[in-house]
């Protein structure tokens, strides 16, 4: 595999531009930049109006991903972002960067007509980035389940959490999430933790995801969950901690903390503090989008339901739990992971195939979701508390 090298020692898997809007005033310009500014531009943005440091630092993260060669931020001229910030962060990094102002380009043509100059004149520099060798223990992958049902626990987690565990063996980062949906499986993953100090930080996160879907009076089970055959949360799960396999879990992070070393993080996604913004993820694009800004470089979505999105700026691999989902479905999907119930494949067939999936994609080939032009993207206000060293034993052996 290569990989386009970074100023920072980073590598990534895709060389494309983004368009950042920094509030949903200067989407529709954003929009537009991108629709007429050819190949490997995409769209990313925050659409509040008021400043929030986790946007700050998301923005900056997904700005400077290593998938990302180059930003141009779209501002309106008004809003509470802290532009200037960002704008030196990329600068900071080494990439290309521009600043665009509605206001003070004079509206709506002439920011486009800006816009899409730029990055036109960009567009011919990035081409001769230099690549280098690029090996598995430097890939970051992250997954995610949505639209589960009866079948999900039982077909694409568990191979997903076997590609995980051939993935760490070999140095690589892997993430999981979705605290809310861990619930009951804390005792479980605190018996995983490489310390036990990081075993009791890991049961306070789920203890505060339960907190937060109480206090909100409703939890991350869905109807369609229920329509697909699952009966309790406790189910669910389950199921959704299988994707995480079985190996030692190495810490914590947040949105946007990149993890010190290799091994397996958990990503606690629900936000510190009392509940005061809503649902802590309002879409399985939001929890996407937190784990691209740590630096995956692609992500593993399960789904039995039947889910078709992808992202912007990472990959994102489809594998379907449920063989009847995945044969009306199946130019959405990338693996059928619904021949384990058939009994056509093994578990350990199809985790093995997931991870012949990340490598394919991760050397440029295409997943589903890419071909269909999906780049979905979205980020809310969250507020969050750095975390302490019990939360990152293997930091200070990665020093």
């Amino acid at each position: 595999m290569k990989g386009y090298l970074r100023q920072d020692g980073r590598k990534g898997i895709r060389n494309i531009i983004v368009v950042a809007y920094l509030v949903e005033c200067a989407h529709h310009v954003s929009r537009l930049i991108v629709s007429r500014a050819g190949d490997d531009v995409q769209l990313i943005g925050f659409p509040g109006c008021y400043p929030n440091a986790y946007a700050l630092k998301m923005m900056t993260r997904l700005c400077t991903h290593p998938n990302v060669s180059a930003a141009l931020i779209v501002s309106l001229g008004c809003e509470g972002f802290n532009r200037e910030a960002l704008h030196q962060a990329v600068k900071n990094s080494g990439r290309p960067v521009k600043m665009c102002v509605i206001q003070e380009c004079g509206g709506t043509r002439p920011a486009i007509e800006t816009g899409v100059a730029w990055i036109k004149q960009v567009q011919g520099s990035i081409r001769s980035l230099p690549t280098a060798p690029l090996s598995v223990d430097e890939l970051m992958i992250a997954t995610i389940c949505g639209g589960s049902d009866g079948t999900s626990g039982i077909s694409a987690n568990p191979a997903v959490g076997v590609c995980f565990d051939k993935l760490v063996e070999q140095g690589a980062t892997c993430l999981f999430e979705e605290t809310g949906e861990l619930i009951g499986c804390e005792q479980i993953m605190a018996e995983r933790a490489v310390t036990p100090e990081l075993g009791e930080e890991i049961k306070a996160c789920v203890t505060k995801a339960a907190h937060y879907y109480t206090t909100m009076g409703y939890g991350s089970f869905a109807p369609g969950n229920a329509d697909g055959g699952l009966t309790t949360q406790e189910e669910k799960s389950m199921g959704a901690y299988m994707k995480s396999g079985y190996s030692q879990i190495s810490g914590i992070i947040k949105p946007g903390d990149i993890p010190p070393s290799s091994g397996l993080y958990l990503l606690d996604v629900v936000p510190d503090g009392e509940p005061r913004f809503g649902f802590p993820n309002i879409s399985d694009n939001a929890e996407i989008m937190e784990m691209v800004a740590c630096g995956a470089h692609l992500t593993l979505f399960t789904t039995g339901r039947g889910s078709v999105v992808g992202s912007a700026i990472s990959p994102v691999i489809k594998i379907c739990a449920n063989p009847e989902t995945y044969n009306r479905m199946q130019d959405d999907m990338d693996v059928n992971a619904g021949r384990i119930i058939l009994g056509e494949a093994s578990l350990e067939q199809v985790g093995n195939e997931v991870y012949g999936e990340v490598l394919r994609v991760a050397a440029g080939g295409h997943s589903k979701s890419e071909e269909l032009g999906h780049q979905e993207s979205i980020l809310t206000y969250k507020t969050f508390e750095p975390v302490g060293p019990s939360c990152l034993p293997m930091a200070s052996l990665s020093v």
